[in-house]
């Protein structure tokens, strides 16, 4: 077999957290993470697909992947309902089929995979924290390819790369949680100037705007915040904005 490795890809922690610093967003730290593994492991004569499955609030996903081809051999899984990535992310087991063609615990994917020309596929968990559960998986059209020398180094790159995708899980953390914070803040500066206005229209106390607000939305079956911009807008200055710090 040929060297596996490429000098110049030879992961290390310092390497990939650096990566991670550097790309502009977890995205883009992924799918390098999915090229850099399928340029490990591949072949001047067989190019290796990669894919990076993560499995949050019990679904799954294709976050990145090394190629267009990669990315719907991970989603031909998804659309079965189980699979080896799915299944090596659920369970943190590696999951390693030698050849598809004498594969019988997926039948109806394994046929799908096959008629793509895969014949060995091996699919190698991440140790993450929190419930997100993640797998790098690895497809060959070659049976037998995930040899034992290809498997520990498999490994030994997950192992790797570990830390460095939690310290990218947790942005992707951050930046929803930030995300989520500015709409609930731009929903909440919609809802306070609407109350400020019913209370200069109608003369009445904060808690009295808040319901007569309140009651608009109930009885027109409309969300308070689409209600509230709404009242904001008819004043002719455009949507309330939320003023803070970035």
């Amino acid at each position: 077999m040929a060297s596996l490795t490429h000098a110049n890809d030879s992961p290390n922690n310092d390497h990939l957290q650096e990566l991670v610093l550097q790309s502009t967003d977890v995205e883009d730290f992924l799918h390098e993470l999915a090229r850099m593994s399928s340029r490990n492991l591949s072949e001047p004569d067989d190019v290796v697909l990669c894919g990076i499955t993560l499995l949050r609030h019990r679904k799954a996903a294709t976050v990145a992947s090394s190629s267009a081809e990669a990315q719907a051999m991970d989603e031909i899984q998804y659309a079965v309902g189980d699979g080896p990535c799915m299944t090596a992310s659920r369970e943190q087991v590696m999951v390693h089929i030698p050849d598809l063609e004498q594969h019988d615990r997926w039948p109806r994917y394994a046929k799908t995979i096959l008629d793509h020309g895969v014949r060995s596929i091996l699919a190698v968990p991440f140790a993450l924290e929190g419930e997100t559960r993640a797998a790098l998986n690895f497809y060959s059209h070659r049976p037998g390819r995930f040899d034992e020398k290809a498997r520990e180094l498999a490994q030994d790159f997950v192992m790797q790369t570990s830390t460095a995708l939690k310290l990218a899980v947790r942005f992707a953390h951050h930046n929803e949680a930030a995300a989520n914070l500015r709409a609930a803040l731009e929903s909440r500066t919609a809802i306070d100037v609407a109350v400020g206005i019913i209370m200069a229209q109608n003369r009445c106390s904060q808690d009295e705007a808040f319901t007569i607000l309140k009651s608009a939305s109930n009885s027109r079956n409309i969300k308070l915040q689409d209600v509230a911009s709404a009242i904001v807008e008819a004043l002719g200055h455009g949507p309330a904005k939320t003023h803070y710090e970035e």
